[in-house]
């Protein structure tokens, strides 16, 4: 079986995950706050704040920015739940915005007459999560503008997208955004096995999520009452999200590799594009001002097909597929909320009709063609 993707381990990340296995810290120690800095480096932040998983770093992000009951989040149906039920466990409104058909990523048309219908109702969202679907950048540039219109706050959910760009600008550097979360997970561009981390360039924000982090401890003597090394006092009601030093030391070592990584996947896409563009899929659409981390290759059937059969299709061709996503609104958690059938309907429409095809960095070349050879005589013209 040939896997969408996975991680890929080198012998210089065991050896540095080993290295702090033999330390004194396994937990908050240096290690951590290096990684910060050089993802803050990488992405040209000021800050980054690590933390156990991305679904942590949406949770923290929203409590950051003081989503709570009364307030409301936007987000697209088209991604992992997380993007949407971190505004539930601050007790708040959830709604969407529909995709553009071509990118799958939020339809700019969509939200602006969203939010024009929303400002004459009165209820306009206090934060929007756009989401870099598949390691494309939204534009960020036009929705930043947008924010500062309607003001409402940004949290760049890039959980797909370290390393891109748009307009030349990395993803993650906050120049369009208040914050920026982060995935580390397996299949992600880097891996520190389970983890995330926020980027931003606002302190305020920054020692928030520090504080957020931990509990809502604070250990900053300069601000304590007690002036001593063994005080602390609990000033919020936080969560245990921290990331461990291991975790760290695998995201030090894998960052090393992060250009090297997206590399190689554009480098698949490109044979992709050339071996599959004669065949009935719809390839992907990447703007002209973006550079994808091509965190996944995901197409499309030209017309309606019986989805489960093309799925084990595949399967049994040992060609390793996944659907992303399932609409998030049409989950049974947000059905009972009122959401229904035909409310977002391109994204209804990608999840009838998209899958995504293995890539990932170190895929053997005969395993890439094997894909083209495969999807060619299932998907002729």
């Amino acid at each position: 079986m040939i896997p969408y993707s996975k991680q890929f381990i080198s012998k210089e990340d065991i050896k540095n995950v080993n290295k702090v296995l033999q330390s004194k810290f396994l937990t908050q120690g240096k290690v951590i706050q290096d990684f910060e800095k050089k993802i803050s480096k990488f992405v040209n932040s000021k800050f980054a704040v690590a933390v156990s998983s991305a679904s942590a770093a949406l949770h923290l992000s929203c409590l950051a920015l003081n989503l709570r009951k009364g307030k409301t989040l936007w987000t697209v149906p088209n991604t992992f739940v997380a993007s949407a039920t971190c505004a539930l466990h601050c007790g708040a409104k959830v709604d969407f915005v529909d995709i553009d058909e071509n990118t799958s990523n939020l339809c700019i048309k969509k939200l602006k007459r969203k939010l024009e219908i929303s400002k004459k109702k009165n209820c306009l969202p206090d934060i929007l999560i756009p989401v870099h679907f598949a390691g494309q950048p939204t534009n960020q540039k036009e929705i930043f503008a947008l924010s500062k219109k309607y003001r409402f706050k940004i949290i760049e959910d890039a959980s797909h997208s370290l390393g891109s760009r748009h307009l030349e600008e990395k993803v993650g550097s906050c120049r369009w955004s208040d914050l920026t979360v982060f995935s580390f997970h397996p299949v992600k561009p880097i891996t520190t096995a389970e983890g995330g981390i926020i980027t931003t360039n606002n302190k305020k924000l920054f020692n928030k999520l520090i504080e957020l982090r931990n509990l809502g401890i604070s250990r900053d003597y300069k601000k304590l009452k007690v002036k001593s090394k063994w005080y602390y006092e609990l000033k919020s009601l936080g969560f245990n999200y921290r990331m461990n030093e291991i975790q760290a030391s695998l995201g030090i070592s894998q960052l090393k590799r992060i250009n090297n990584f997206n590399k190689f996947r554009n480098k698949i896409a490109k044979i992709y594009f050339k071996n599959l563009k004669e065949t009935s899929l719809l390839l992907p659409k990447i703007e002209e001002t973006n550079y994808s981390s091509f965190h996944l290759f995901v197409v499309k059937f030209k017309k309606k097909m019986n989805y489960d059969k093309i799925y084990k299709k595949l399967i049994n061709k040992k060609i390793g597929v996944n659907l992303h996503y399932l609409p998030v609104h049409l989950h049974p958690l947000f059905k009972k909320m009122g959401f229904r059938k035909g409310n977002f309907p391109i994204s209804e429409k990608h999840a009838q009709r998209a899958f995504s095809i293995p890539i990932f960095y170190n895929m053997k070349n005969i395993d890439i063609m094997r894909v083209v050879r495969v999807l060619r005589e299932i998907f002729k013209k």
